[in-house]
């Protein structure tokens, strides 16, 4: 840990705070967090206001009606071919008025991202989230940050741009840790604790996860989230990934980074001070509270999540994590503390093992067996600090390409 504060995600910086309504740009509007973003917005239209749109094009109904809802300036999607049909939806909507700025394409989200507004929020869902969180950390926006993958691909270069306290966190696990280290200096932490779920196998061996279902591993038993971050929470990659964006985020080093199971999802993360207390951040399931914080620090949002109800009884368990059936969260260290593009493989290998997995092409065991072949032909990467934009696309590229070889070559030896 540096003898200075991190310059990412300090709760006790409270960067580029203005007042009256803030202006919020959502990426990935028609995701899991952006639509409870939006429900957020227009439960406090006083608080909120949200001036542009960007999503991938999947549900072009749901788009062009929030659009409509929110009355934004600009809609973007990346997949062109759909702008047609988005564009008829919005004339639908719209009769008269004139229609939002329309922008298409791989970097339409990016454009977006720099436009004028206070916060961005960036909840697009994987490694393709880098480069709106670049321009948005370019262009002096606050980050509410959701897209995990952005800073486990490209942590040197998002860290190199983010001005003291730009970026929020909105993962569960690190608004928690974010909240938790208000109440310390970096130099009083002891350890940081995140906690996982344990997903729908907690419990199991390796053995029996061998024969699991698609089925199985989407019924995550506390959160409702895509198929990718479901399956990723199944395998406790997500874990693994939040390990190294906890080292990024407040410079911690791995070794006092521990992740503890608790399956009823109510504490979200832990802080161990030097004296010894421990503080906990706990809500039930719910990401409204992450979402308030991260669009609006250093205020809060009254009633954006649900409280406790102390008058019930609950018990709350936790449990130590076991690593031989879930190696994930050991080899998102290695790869954590390799550092240049070594994340970047495992997250693109993970990525494209995942996927195989959903379609039926792939075991269970064989995403993490897979991945960890794949990092280990990858080996010691080479580009340490001076990592690039065309180091990580590079890295990506092979490693996608590697782990679809090598899960076919499993596949066809499992069916000979």
């Amino acid at each position: 840990m540096s003898d200075r504060p991190s310059p990412l995600a300090d709760p006790h910086i409270a960067f580029d705070v203005s007042e009256g309504r803030r202006d919020i740009v959502v990426l990935g509007s028609t995701g899991s967090i952006g639509t409870q973003a939006i429900d957020l917005v227009l439960r406090n239209p006083d608080r909120f206001r949200v001036t542009a749109l960007a999503a991938s094009g999947g549900r072009v109904a749901l788009l062009a009606e929030q659009a409509h809802k929110l009355k934004v300036a600009a809609v973007a999607v990346a997949r062109e071919e759909v702008l047609p049909e988005l564009r008829d939806a919005l004339k639908a909507l719209y009769g008269s008025e004139p229609l939002p700025e329309l922008l298409a394409g791989p970097d339409a989200a990016t454009r977006l991202a720099a436009s004028p507004c206070h916060t961005v929020l960036n909840g697009i869902t994987g490694s393709i989230g880098l480069a709106p969180t670049l321009a948005a950390l370019e262009a002096g926006r606050t980050l509410a940050l959701a897209n995990k993958e952005s800073l486990i691909v490209g942590g040197p270069l998002v860290k190199a741009l983010a001005k003291p306290g730009q970026i929020i966190p909105v993962d569960s696990e690190h608004a928690a840790l974010f909240q938790a280290l208000a109440a310390g200096t970096r130099a009083d932490v002891r350890k940081l604790v995140v906690t996982a779920s344990g997903g729908p196998f907690r419990g199991r061996t390796r053995a029996q996860l061998a024969d699991v279902t698609r089925e199985d591993a989407l019924a995550h038993p506390t959160w409702a989230m895509g198929p990718v971050i479901t399956v990723n929470s199944a395998t406790l990659v997500n874990k693994g990934l939040e390990v190294i964006e906890a080292h990024l985020l407040y410079d911690i080093p791995f070794d006092r980074i521990e992740v503890v199971v608790h399956p009823q999802s109510y504490v979200h993360s832990m802080v161990e001070f030097t004296d010894g207390s421990t503080l906990a951040q706990a809500t039930p399931p719910d990401m409204g509270g992450p979402i308030a914080i991260g669009i609006g620090w250093p205020e809060r949002v009254p009633d954006a999540a649900p409280a406790f109800d102390w008058t019930k009884a609950s018990t709350w368990e936790f449990f130590p994590l076991d690593t031989e059936a879930f190696p994930s969260v050991g080899l998102a260290r290695h790869v954590g503390e390799l550092g240049g593009t070594a994340p970047a493989v495992f997250n693109a290998a993970n990525e494209e093992c995942v996927e195989a997995f959903l379609a039926g092409r792939l075991p269970f065991n064989g995403i993490m067996d897979t991945v960890t072949a794949v990092v280990a032909e990858h080996g010691v990467p080479g580009t340490g600090t001076s990592l690039t934009v065309p180091d990580v696309l590079e890295a990506e590229t092979w490693a996608r390409a590697r782990a679809r070889e090598l899960a076919a070559k499993a596949t066809a030896e499992a069916r000979a």
